[in-house]
């Protein structure tokens, strides 16, 4: 799928927008009626301190332990586990485990099942021995809670490489998925691009069935032991399944007869086009590393792929996998007696909104620091480099930016958003630098508007809802369609950037927001927890295109934002909230969640002054004497009910830019 710049060349119209300021200019300043002023300044001058001599800023990635402990299963698969590695490993597997005996999946959750299964994996890889009291604490928790069988897809194919499950059991994936045609009910181009990252290497892996024998003080079997719940019971829940008459219920009872059959043929010894498929897939997986050695900028694409071509073949020396284990240590986070695996790393993301919102504060993009951000920024931008994405956009030149340093593959809407409201300042000094940049950011912007005028992270209208149904798909999280934050924070953006809101592209993103949603007035939020991140983006984006902030829409939804402000003036809200498909209290407020309460209200009319007051006062009084915020919640989704991530700076940059906001409101 890689193209080069001159493939693109002529394809697609060239745009250029008239640019005008931000409604909330830097320049423009208020009279500090809320005395933000000591505090605003406090916060950016901390946050510049941040700043990578390289001129980002990159903050740590916090996701639950199994991202840790499948890297410590991932080195023990290929011999490269080290004595060193195992220690430092272990402290933090056990730093994160809750006093019961169990891991979660996010700060204050209930205990979960495969976290802890692949937790005790890893530990008694590390050398801790069975009867351990933690360890016999922790194998009666996964009985309790359920056992094997009860876990993840993912947490089985962990299990079957060591050789715990039976590869039998886990739903088939077919390297002859690899030939099918673009028109077939199950394409691969229809998951989400992160769901092909991680699915093809597991078509090799699949194949081969590999297991690695682990030694007797290492292995695992006693996890295998049937869970406390009776059998009876279990044949009931499967009758209730198979009875249940929900067009759902049936689609997914054809897709277990699909792997019925597809088993059978596993089964068979001759497979002809098998071969085919294999080097096809092989081919994939090589044609979408980068040149430093990345893999889709997400840890289990990385390990998949590495293993899958170990199983094809290829040396541990080799050059494309010596480059990407390399790459994939420097998303560890370690220390001297630590080491913790990152699912993924965000300088692009915390680079882009940190400097929007130092430049809402009054820091001039001249300043020295600002002028090296801008500089790494535009370098970052991918502007000779197809991806995926081109299948649905052919025409579509790219100019994107990616969430990681490097990920040419797969640029991403949410980011490059960012960038542009990143940049616009910086172009009134540097318009021959920038002008040409945006507009080739606005370009591929545009061409990548879904169907139903909204925007997704990294394609277009990849939205077949039926493949979430197959039973690999039990974290229901293989697609990637219109989300209103994404779409939100682009409208922002296009915005910003000289959009009209009469324009055809506005209005039919104006037309999905609408039907988008929730009947309480809140929208929901696909890559933030959840309503209020949701809700705060869409406003946002519909104050900044210039919507009437009095419309009945939107006062229903800011009617809702007031109901649900607590005591002391902040907002927060539980990551269960996805679980429940509705707003979920988190019982006290959070620094990230307050600012994004308080940006979606300062869009709106100054009738809600009392609740801004008091979002204020809760960032003014829970700030640190060095500019900070403390908050340990975890506000960052990656796959909704199923995994979530703290991404350190939110607490820094969503209170600066709100603060900035309130200081000229």
């Amino acid at each position: 799928m890689e193209k080069t710049l001159s493939a693109f060349s002529g394809q697609s119209r060239r745009v250029h927008f008239s640019r005008h300021r931000p409604s909330s200019s830097p320049h423009q300043t208020g009279p500090d009626r809320f005395g933000v002023a000591e505090h605003l300044d406090k916060a950016a001058q901390h946050f510049l301190s941040l700043q990578h001599e390289d001129a980002y800023w990159e903050a740590k990635v916090f996701d639950n332990v199994t991202i840790t402990s499948e890297y410590v299963m991932f080195l023990r698969f290929l011999g490269l586990l080290d004595d060193e590695t195992k220690v430092k490993a272990r402290e933090e597997i056990f730093r994160c485990r809750k006093s019961d005996g169990t891991w979660d999946l996010f700060y204050g959750d209930f205990p979960n099942l495969s976290a802890t299964i692949e937790a005790y994996m890893a530990l008694k890889i590390c050398g801790v021995p069975q009867d351990d009291p933690r360890m016999k604490q922790s194998l009666e928790q996964i009985h309790v809670l359920g056992g094997v069988e009860k876990s993840r897809v993912f947490t089985k194919i962990h299990m079957a490489l060591f050789g715990a499950y039976p590869w039998e059991k886990i739903p088939v994936l077919s390297p002859e998925l690899m030939l099918l045609p673009r028109k077939a009910p199950i394409d691969l181009y229809e998951f989400s691009s992160w769901s092909r990252l991680v699915i093809i290497p597991l078509l090799i892996i699949f194949d081969q069935k590999p297991v690695c024998t682990l030694g007797v003080h290492e292995n695992v079997h006693e996890v295998s032991v049937a869970a406390s719940q009776s059998k009876l019971t279990e044949k009931i829940e499967e009758l209730v399944k198979e009875n249940f008459s929900s067009p759902k219920a049936n689609m997914e009872q054809v897709f277990r007869w699909l792997q019925t059959l597809i088993s059978g043929y596993e089964k068979i010894s001759l497979k002809p086009i098998r071969n085919r498929a294999l080097d096809l897939a092989e081919k994939w997986i090589l044609d979408h590393q980068d040149p430093k050695g990345n893999w889709g900028g997400i840890f289990p694409a990385y390990a998949n792929s590495i293993l899958a071509l170990h199983l094809r073949g290829y040396s541990l020396d080799h050059p494309v996998l010596a480059q990407g284990l390399s790459t994939l240590r420097t998303y560890a986070e370690e220390s001297s007696s630590h080491l913790r695996m990152q699912s993924t790393i965000s300088p692009i993301w915390d680079t882009t909104i940190g400097m929007y919102a130092l430049q809402e504060a009054g820091v001039d993009g001249s300043h020295p620091r600002m002028e090296k951000a801008a500089q790494w920024l535009l370098e970052a931008q991918i502007l000779d480099h197809g991806g995926d994405w081109m299948l649905k956009a052919k025409d579509v030149r790219p100019g994107g930016w990616a969430f990681e340093h490097e990920n040419h593959q797969y640029p991403d809407l949410d980011d490059t958003a960012m960038a542009i409201l990143a940049l616009l300042p910086w172009e009134e000094k540097h318009p021959e630098m920038v002008s040409d940049r945006i507009d080739r950011a606005i370009e591929w912007v545009l061409g990548m508007q879904c169907s139903d005028g909204g925007w997704a992270a990294f394609d277009r209208d990849n939205n077949k809802k039926i493949l979430n149904d197959i039973p690999f798909a039990d974290l229901k999280s293989l697609l990637d369609p219109s989300t209103p934050d994404v779409t939100g924070h682009v409208l922002e953006a296009l915005a910003h950037a000289g959009l009209s809101l009469h324009s055809p592209e506005i209005q039919d993103c104006l037309r999905y927001l609408k039907q988008a949603q929730e009947p309480n007035g809140s929208w929901f939020g696909r890559w933030g927890v959840n309503y209020i991140y949701g809700t705060c983006a869409v406003l946002c984006g519909l104050h900044a295109i210039g919507e009437d902030m009095n419309a009945p829409y939107i006062k229903k939804a800011v009617r809702w934002l007031e109901s649900i402000q607590n005591p002391d003036g902040g907002w927060g809200e539980s990551c269960r909230s996805y679980d429940h498909n509705t707003y979920l209290p988190l019982g006290y407020s959070t620094a990230s969640q307050t600012a994004w309460g308080l940006l979606a209200l300062l869009c709106c009319s100054q009738s809600h002054l009392p609740c801004i007051e008091k979002a204020t006062q809760f960032l003014k009084q829970t700030q640190c004497e060095d500019g900070s915020w403390i908050e340990p919640e975890w506000t960052g989704t990656g796959f909704p009910s199923h995994f979530y991530l703290r991404y350190d700076y939110y607490r820094l940059y969503f209170p600066l830019l709100a603060l900035a906001r309130v200081k000229r409101f």
